[in-house]
């Protein structure tokens, strides 16, 4: 009996031992995640060798794109990086795809990568300005169909001769200022608290739990908003997507030559998007319409007046010199003196320079927000080596190559715009600008064909991928940026509201694709 005890006692301590041995990995593995996320994304890693060698890589493949995309979906749960990267990792090692050709999709996108390294961070040092000048747009103009109308105008001009990216740095940046400045105050604390921490409600006062609910659905209708301007202006102009320089080149068209091709179709789409804009704060429809609590107007304005009382020479300096560089960057931006990536690398330089941040860890604060994107858009770049690799869009490009030329402008811009939803636009436009420039050579197709097909790919890749978050790289990077789980903005929530966007520029882009070319 005693020797039973002890045999029990030790079954248990062993038990307790290797629970204590296991269970730190566990909860290491993923951190804060649920269980049931851990749990999926480990069998998705072991069920993909299973898969690749019982199906084949083609089913694999598509499998993998859609584990990929679960990973998006849930970004609140785990940031995209860590999960994302588990799949990429494990697709390289199994032979999905070869690291060379993972490097050679980063290194076709360098510009990108230097415009979220530098750019992003250049915006870090202007928030003082934006902040002042948004704070004054918000408080003066009352009305909520103007103000996301003005939202959705500007980031689509902005877009158009910028950088869609760039431009989205700039609302976040915007955002996460005005949720942190009223998020102290509900909180209890004072503007100026250094060490609040926005991120937990822990400390929200139940009296204002409502007003930053109401907050959060106000930013994020006009988030939205602005990052759908950002496809209404990016589809227009040469520079205002990287793939449209790319079929640009291609096609040998300049500045003025791709305005007027894209016109027809890019400006219909423009003002419905805008109508659409206007329609949905009107109705409410799709999470839209949200008003801002008048509690946080008082608060913002409170905000604006103590800043406007405490400024001293040296913070009005500071202001001074931001709106400056902000006039170089658009200039920069606008004339393309250089690379995106390098003309923020300047604003860095400048704005730092001039008003003395010199320290390595102020520096430092700059580029949290974008590394981390960065990081996760390299790893999408090895999904997308898989996409190539795999040839898993091959029998989509071959049977709207296949159609009857009468209907293949239309099929164009469709398959392009289903396959932008899922994969990189830039990845999707070179194929199909490859092939169908290959059949321009080869005498199957005349130049005029080339033409509409060529700007067929382009409204195509641009339009219709504001559908998800991963179809729009200014999308997925609101969807991963710290702004996004401070407003609730989860993945289906963004395919949520960028539905009716999705239904009417589709509609409008294709209807303009059928009867103007």
């Amino acid at each position: 009996m005693v020797g039973a005890v002890a045999l029990a006692k030790d079954n248990k301590g062993c038990i307790n031992m290797n629970q204590t041995a296991v269970n730190p990995y566990w909860h290491n593995f993923l951190g804060s995640s649920p269980d049931w996320y851990k749990k999926t994304i480990i069998a998705f890693l072991i069920i993909n060798p299973i898969l690749l060698y019982t199906v084949g890589p083609f089913i694999t493949g598509w499998v993998l794109i859609a584990q990929f995309i679960f990973t998006l979906a849930l970004a609140l749960q785990c940031y995209p990086l860590q999960p994302g990267g588990l799949l990429a990792i494990e697709a390289v090692a199994i032979g999905m795809a070869d690291p060379y050709t993972v490097f050679h999709e980063a290194e076709a996108n360098f510009e990108v990568i230097l415009l979220l390294m530098f750019m992003v961070a250049g915006i870090y040092f202007m928030k003082e300005l934006l902040l002042y000048i948004f704070t004054k747009l918000l408080l003066r103009v009352r009305s909520k169909k103007l103000l996301s109308l003005l939202f959705s105008m500007v980031a689509a001009v902005l877009s158009a001769f910028l950088d869609a990216l760039t431009v989205t740095a700039v609302l976040i940046s915007v955002g996460v200022g005005f949720f942190t400045v009223y998020h102290k105050v509900a909180s209890g604390t004072a503007f100026d608290d250094a060490h609040h921490d926005h991120t937990t409600d822990d400390a929200v006062k139940a009296e204002n739990e409502a007003d930053l609910e109401g907050f959060r659905a106000f930013l994020r209708s006009l988030l939205m908003h602005g990052a759908v301007g950002t496809a209404l202006g990016g589809v227009c102009t040469l520079v205002g997507e990287p793939q449209n320089l790319l079929i640009a080149t291609v096609a040998g068209w300049d500045f003025q030559e791709f305005f007027m091709f894209m016109a027809p179709i890019t400006m219909p789409v423009a003002v419905a998007g805008f109508a659409t804009c206007l329609l949905l704060e009107q109705t409410g429809w799709f999470g839209y319409g949200a008003q801002l609590p008048p509690k946080v107007r008082t608060v913002l304005e409170e905000f604006q007046a103590q800043e406007n009382a405490k400024a001293t020479p040296e913070s009005n300096a500071r202001l001074v010199i931001q709106a400056l560089v902000a006039a170089v960057l658009v200039v920069g931006l606008a004339l393309h003196l250089a690379a995106v990536g390098l003309i923020g690398l300047m604003v860095i330089v400048l704005l730092t320079a001039f008003n003395g941040i010199v320290e390595e860890h102020k520096l430092g604060h700059a580029f949290e927000e974008a590394l981390p994107f960065t990081a996760l858009l390299v790893v999408f770049f090895a999904i997308v080596a898989v996409i190539h690799e795999q040839h898993l869009f091959t029998p989509v490009i071959d049977a709207v190559l296949a159609m009857e030329s009468s209907v293949r402008p239309a099929m164009f811009f469709l398959a392009n715009g289903v396959l932008s939803m899922i994969s990189d636009n830039v990845f999707v436009a070179t194929v199909y600008i490859s092939e169908v420039k290959q059949a321009l050579d080869n005498g199957v197709i005349t130049r005029a064909e080339f033409d509409q097909l060529a700007i067929a790919i382009n409204t195509g890749t641009n339009l219709p991928s504001v559908a998800t978050p991963n179809g729009q790289a200014a999308f997925l990077f609101l969807l991963t940026s710290a702004l996004a789980p401070l407003i609730r903005l989860s993945y289906g929530r963004m395919v949520i509201m960028a539905v009716p966007y999705t239904i009417v520029l589709t509609a409008v882009g294709l209807t303009a694709v059928i009867y103007t070319l």
